[in-house]
């Protein structure tokens, strides 16, 4: 059952143009002035999900984007501040990119956060997929292997800090600690201080690709997956794919159960004029994400004309009307979504979560404005 609604903000500062014939995304730059605007933006729509009864905000970590689009660079020390000018809501990390950190740094600092907020940040780990951030931190992202095997390595040591008052680790990548002499004595274990209080600690992490090998690994160490908001379709084959690595794990979950899906949403008074509005907020999404393979199903020259001023229609790009068809995109009344989300419970009748989040571009007013007119309208209808 539906019981908790939630967004996704991946820190995007306001544009003064957005749409197919808007400024092109690689054109985009903005002086610091303006980008740091997406603490004030942050601030303002955490606010408003605290009064209205949202259960959580979720914030993406990404890095040197002057374009705009993705402007939070650490989630963890947003977390703790907003933590501090909200009351209930959950601040969650969608998600922290493990291969641009040393994992006990990381630990270390969520364990931090944890403490100073009372519980109130829920932690998440992801593989990235902007080059430019990636491997700029001196980890690879052009070799998805090695990229993966990172990742994995990363969260097995985390785990362990969180988990084991003391522990070891010998793998490829990491000797921790490392033989070395301290005050007398050899350094044969190592103690992360603090560990966090609220254990053991809820993680989430993107499915993107929803291998066999990727959602096993998920189980294995009882991540949680989220599905949608443009990482992947909500076609039911990652769900039953989750459902099934568990299986082999040894679990009975429902469908949807330990899931969260995410779909993009604008409501109107009519579907015309929702599609309408949010027609170029779709379009600045596809602007970013066309490049970066995340828009399913984009061709190489719709990619090529979605990166140009116009003619998108003719090149086939991919509509908002498409999206909507798969279930990622919605566009319409309150009264439509309600019944959209209801067939999704009825569907998936372990499903507990659900991401409902404006599109990339989206001016903080309309953001207001959409996550208040559904907290009214929809979020009533799935409190019980």
């Amino acid at each position: 059952m539906i019981t908790r609604f939630a967004t996704v903000y991946p820190g995007h500062v306001d544009f003064p143009d957005m749409g197919q014939t808007a400024t092109p995304a690689n054109e985009r730059r903005y002086g610091n002035e303006h980008l740091a605007t997406v603490f004030a933006k942050t601030d303002a729509v955490a606010r408003r999900m605290d009064e209205l009864g949202y259960y959580a905000i979720w914030l993406a970590e990404h890095h040197f984007q002057h374009e705009g689009y993705e402007c939070l660079p650490n989630l963890l020390m947003s977390a703790v501040h907003l933590a501090h000018i909200t009351k209930q809501i959950k601040i969650g990390c969608g998600f922290n990119i493990a291969p641009m950190w040393h994992p006990l740094r990381l630990a270390e600092d969520y364990a931090t956060a944890d403490i100073l907020t009372g519980g109130r940040v829920i932690f998440g780990v992801g593989r990235g997929y902007h080059t430019r951030e990636v491997e700029t931190f001196g980890a690879p992202m052009l070799d998805p292997e090695a990229n993966r095997e990172l990742f994995e390595e990363q969260v097995q040591i985390i785990f362990k800090a969180f988990n084991e008052e003391s522990f070891k680790h010998h793998g490829k990548h990491y000797t921790l600690p490392p033989a070395v002499p301290y005050r007398g004595y050899e350094l044969r274990e190592i103690t992360l201080v603090p560990r966090p209080i609220h254990r053991p600690v809820e993680c989430w992490q993107p499915i993107v690709s929803a291998s066999a090998r990727g959602l096993d690994f998920m189980v294995r160490h009882g991540i949680k997956g989220i599905i949608g908001g443009g990482a992947a379709t909500m076609a039911e084959g990652p769900i039953h794919g989750y459902r099934e690595a568990a299986a082999r794990a040894g679990h009975d979950l429902k469908p949807g159960e330990n899931l969260c899906l995410g779909i993009f949403f604008h409501l109107a008074d009519s579907r015309e004029k929702a599609v309408r509005e949010l027609t170029p907020f779709y379009e600045e999404h596809v602007k970013m994400f066309a490049p970066l393979g995340f828009v399913p199903g984009i061709k190489p020259a719709q990619v090529e004309a979605a990166a140009r001023r116009g003619g998108w229609a003719a090149a086939g790009v991919p509509s908002l009307e498409h999206f909507m068809k798969t279930g990622a995109w919605f566009a319409g009344t309150p009264e439509e979504l309600t019944a959209y989300l209801q067939n999704l419970q009825s569907r998936f009748p372990g499903l507990q979560y659900v991401n409902v989040s404006t599109s990339m571009g989206t001016p903080e007013a309309v953001m207001l404005e959409q996550l208040t007119w559904f907290a009214r309208e929809v979020m009533p209808k799935f409190k019980g």
